[in-house]
This record gives structure tokens, sequence and C-alpha cells, in this order.
């Protein structure tokens, strides 16, 4: 007979919960970061068409959105091994410190390489707090309180992806993009001050990181120099595809190399070749993220900068990506649990496929653009459903004492792929302004090209089948 657990006694408190005294100020802390700092990114992007058109930057606008993933790759192995070595307090105030700076930087640029150096700051400070919050939460929480935290923190992104996007896109309609930088920069700084003043307390009893053995740190120790070579090579990547002449092609040629040579050290050996198992899931991530994270860079330029669409109308349609993503996510965890992972994401990727199309249908000069501003929600309903799935296949073909190493796997190519196929649709679509084809056909040409990606996905995604 199964004991049941002893019951409080009558006049004792009840068990201290997120909210209660010893914990108040830290859970309303990081709370309101994470609410500002998914506004903040949510409310950026939108945006940032209309800044490269300001600062006759269009053609550089590929490295503008691709250096805030290159750094957030380098700044989430920093922000890691920081707080490995010393407690997640110290990066996580750096990255709220950087988040409010950059912002700064941002709003005040007089070039697009001003803006390119601050979305890559931007990413360093990303990168660093997205890793150190969870690791906070656990050196400042006990057991039982840590998955009521980590819940906060995903509903704390649901209100910024309902009114972020439009809301940026009003006040960079009505005022100026500078005017919704300088704002957020504003809304940062003091939980930022009441950041660092919360986590200067001791973490709880038994958090502290553990000391290891020379030996054992050092094979616990993430190839930072690695991440650092993988982020440098994606960014000049992005430069060189900007324009086509030599100078540029040795840009791309080194950014290449660099990736061909270090990548492959932070991914399952066979991911590149689609092995069976594990390495096919971490190539699919890499695929979708490439694929959607390049349709919501390049529909919102072409429609804000070639066909006049207003911001605001552009940031309704990332409102309406981010609810879709939620309801076919949700979808496919209770409706659909009895189908098959790999069915799931063979069916997200077609619909991505359907979105890519649209896109590209929309890019024809005399069709109406709304045919484009649908690809952004319709290309979230394929990601919300195959998503989730490739994480769990991931997990299924992991050991258990690797799945930490999986999860990261998982995360680099997510950036590698949002950055190698951004960079591929942009060297076509340079390459058609080149030769003459026009804004629209470029963009055209690319969305063409991307339709195989998210195909090749459906047909790769057996692989991954969990047995």
């Amino acid at each position: 007979m199964t004991e049941s657990p002893p019951r409080p006694r009558a006049g004792t408190d009840p068990e201290p919960g997120i909210f209660s005294r010893p914990y108040a100020a830290a859970t309303t802390t990081f709370a309101v970061v994470m609410f500002l700092t998914g506004f903040a990114a949510l409310a950026v992007v939108p945006t940032l068409p209309t800044a490269a058109r300001d600062l006759d930057g269009v053609s550089l606008f590929p490295l503008v959105a691709g250096c805030f993933v290159a750094a957030s790759l380098l700044g989430g192995v920093l922000g890691g091994h920081w707080a490995d070595r010393s407690g997640a307090r110290r990066p996580l105030a750096l990255g709220m410190v950087l988040s409010v700076l950059t912002l700064l930087v941002s709003a005040s640029s007089g070039s697009i390489w001003q803006l390119a150096a601050g979305r890559f700051v931007d990413g360093l400070a990303a990168g660093m707090v997205a890793v150190s919050v969870t690791t906070a939460i656990g050196q400042s929480y006990p057991e039982h309180l840590r998955p009521r935290m980590l819940a906060l923190m995903s509903a704390s992104w649901v209100i910024p992806s309902l009114v972020g996007p439009p809301l940026a896109g009003v006040v960079a309609e009505a005022w100026s993009w500078r005017v919704g930088f300088y704002g957020l920069a504003a809304l940062t700084l003091l939980p930022s001050v009441a950041l660092v003043i919360v986590l200067r307390r001791p973490a709880a009893d038994g958090d502290a990181p553990a000391d290891l053995p020379p030996a054992e740190e050092r094979a616990a120790r993430p190839p930072l120099f690695v991440a650092a070579m993988l982020s440098l090579g994606a960014a000049l990547g992005q430069y060189g595809v900007s324009e086509w002449d030599l100078h540029h092609l040795l840009f791309v040629t080194a950014g290449v190399a660099l990736l061909l040579v270090f990548a492959p050290r932070l991914l399952p050996a066979g991911t590149w070749r689609s092995a069976r198992g594990l390495p096919t899931t971490v190539l699919l991530r890499g695929l979708t993220s490439g694929t959607y994270f390049t349709v919501e860079a390049l529909v919102p330029l072409m429609l804000i900068t070639e066909r006049d669409v207003a911001p605001v109308t552009v940031g309704v349609a990332f409102t309406a990506a981010a609810v879709l993503w939620a309801a076919a996510s949700w979808a496919q965890g209770r409706r659909l649990q009895h189908v098959a992972r790999h069915r799931l994401v063979t069916a997200g990727a077609l619909v991505m496929g359907a979105s890519v199309a649209l896109a590209a249908v929309g890019s024809v000069d005399g069709v109406h653009p709304w045919f484009a501003l649908a690809a952004m929600p319709l290309a979230a309903v394929g990601m919300g459903l195959l998503d989730p799935c490739v994480t769990v296949l991931s997990l299924k073909h992991s050991q258990p004492h690797r799945q930490g190493h999986t999860t990261s796997a998982l995360q680099t190519n997510m950036n590698l792929g949002q950055v190698a196929v951004l960079g591929l649709a942009s060297a076509v679509l340079n390459a058609c302004l080149a030769l003459g084809a026009g804004p629209l056909g470029g963009y055209a040409s690319a969305f063409a090209l991307l339709v195989a990606l998210p195909l090749l996905v459906a047909v790769l995604a057996g692989r991954a089948r969990a047995v």
C-alpha cells in the first residue's frame, strides 16, 4: 500500500510559491525582463526594413538580419560557459545592460553599418540572456518551484507576440523607426537596473555552481573558439552576398570556409548527409528554421520597400503568425498526438512549401501584395506543426545523459540554417538585380528557389522516424 504524502498541519503556512515573500522580487523582475525581451525581439523585426530603406542600405539588409543570429550563437555559448563557472547572475545582468545600450546604438544609427553593429551586439546580449535566465532560475529557486517559473517565462511572451509587432508598425508609420528603438531602450532600462540589484542576493542553497576538478572543467568547457569562428563566418558570408563582385566574393569564400571547417565540430556526425536518427533531426531543424527566418526577413522587406505596404499591416501579419504558430503547436500536442511525429514534420513542411509559393506569387508585379503577406502566417502554421515534433524526435534519438548536448546541437544548427538560407536567398536576389531582372523579379526568383527546402524536409522526414 502506497503511503500518501503528509498534509500540512492546521495553522501552518502553506508551501511558498513563486510570488511568496522570499521570491516575489526575483519572480516579478524575471517576468518583466522576459516580457520586455520578447517585446523588443518581436517589435524590432517589423521596423528593420523601414530602417534599412531610410539608411540607403536595402542591399545590406541580409547582413543586418543575419548578424543578430550569428552573434546570438556566440552569446549563448559565452553566457552558458560563464554561468557554469561563476553563476548566472553576472552574464544575465550584463546581457540586459547590453540590450539597453545596443537599442541606443541602433536608434542613433547614421548608416546601415551602425545599425548592423547594433544588431550584432544585440545578438550577443540575446544569446547571453536566453541561456542565463534558465540557469538563474535554477540557482535562485528550489527544485519544486522551477517548473512554475519556466511556465511563467513562456507566458511572458504571449502579450508581446500580440501587441509588439503592430504597435511597432504604428510607431514607425506615425513617427519614426528611431522612436521605437528609443522607446524600447527606455522601457528596458529600469528592469535592467532592478535585475542587477535582485541578483546580488545569494543563490539558493545548493544551487551555486559546483567546483570541478581541473581535468573535468576542461572536458566540460564549451568550444568558445569554435563558436566565435562560426559567428565570424556567418557574418562574413552575409556581407559577401550583398553585392556581386570580386571583393564580395572573397568575403563569401572566407565565410563559407569557416562554416565548413568549424560547424561539424558542434553537430552530430552525419548531419549534412542526413544519417538516420539524430543527425537528420538536427538537419531538419536547420532547414526549417532557415526557411521560416528567411520568409520573415524578405517578405516584410519586399512589401515595405517595393509594394508600399504600411508597416502596421506587416506588424499585424507578424502577430497573426505568432498566434497561428501557438495554435498549431497546441494542435499537434493535443489533437494530433496519435499521429507519428515524422508524419507531422512532413505535413508541416508541405504547409511551409505552400507558404513560400504564395510569397513567390505575391512578388509578381500586378498580383495583390496580400498574397505575399499571407505567406507569413501560413509559414507559422507549418512551423507550429513540425518544430515541436523535431525536438521530440531528437530527444528520442538521444541518450538521457546527452540530451543537453543534443539541445545545443539543435540550437546551433538552427542558427546556422538561418544565416545560410538567408544568405543563399539574398545571393539569388542580388544576382537578379545585377542581371537587370528588377527587384520584384529578384524576390520571385529567391522565393522560387526557397520552395525546394521544405520539399526536401518532407522527403527526409522519414529518416528521423523514431523506432
